[in-house]
């Protein structure tokens, strides 16, 4: 399969089952307090290095519309928006891009006036994001469907848009094997792979992403499938 035609694919599937997963993500997600840890550890983090950026304005200041005074975020592979609402609650100013035209729908529809982008991750060029134009990316359990041949480009994409001193933040569902980097499983939505930590953070390196921290959730929290949880928090080295 091409890398258009996994674009495709991903996109139809979550077409198909927007409804759906729309209705269970939301609840899914306001019970993984774990990863709402991350997600909120990032936002405090984005929000210190936008101030520092707007000309040493206090960590935390904010903006008037409660949203941080400088630095966008872009939250990809965001579904409905579940991810970038709770980046907004946290006074980061969160945007989102999803492959899925019914899902970007979705998304609109629950946050009024918030800009949210049909589009592929591994090119966010082509909505006119610039290179160094982003504090922070999220990608919360959205690089599970890029094949493994093609994450090495995808994280490069994530990393070129990061302002030297921006932060990267991944989950996804994890290997805890250390002799294999990637392995498909059953989603069951569209095919996607689980990758090793180190093995990401190996890649992330090679574009001048350095590992800040990580939280892998343990196996036995999760009911479906029993695997581990990464989620890896990571900076652009300074310029």
């Amino acid at each position: 399969m091409t890398s258009s035609e996994q674009l495709a694919t991903v996109r139809d599937d979550y077409d198909d089952k927007a409804e759906a997963y729309t209705a269970f993500i939301g609840e899914a997600f306001a019970g993984q307090p774990l990863n709402h840890v991350m997600i909120k550890a990032f936002a405090d983090l984005v929000r210190q290095f936008a101030g520092q950026a707007d000309g040493g304005q206090p960590a935390g200041e904010q903006a008037a519309g409660g949203q941080s005074a400088g630095g966008q975020v872009a939250d990809v592979g965001c579904g409905p928006g579940h991810v970038t609402g709770l980046l907004r609650e946290r006074g980061v100013d969160a945007f989102g891009v999803d492959l899925s035209p019914r899902l970007v729908a979705a998304a609109r529809a629950a946050h009024p006036g918030v800009r949210f982008d049909v589009g592929d991750m591994g090119d966010l060029g082509a909505l006119g994001v610039a290179t160094g134009g982003l504090a922070g990316v999220v990608a919360n359990y959205s690089v599970i469907h890029t094949p493994p041949d093609a994450l090495p480009a995808t994280l490069a994409e994530l990393t070129r848009v990061l302002a030297p001193g921006g932060y990267l933040l991944l989950a996804f569902q994890a290997l805890d094997a250390t002799d294999a980097a990637a392995e498909p499983f059953d989603h069951k939505v569209s095919p996607a792979w689980r990758y090793s930590p180190d093995h990401v953070v190996g890649l992330l390196g090679r574009n001048g992403v350095t590992e800040v921290a990580r939280l892998v959730i343990a196996p036995g929290e999760d009911p479906a499938r029993g695997f581990p949880q990464a989620h890896l928090l990571g900076r652009r080295t300074a310029d």
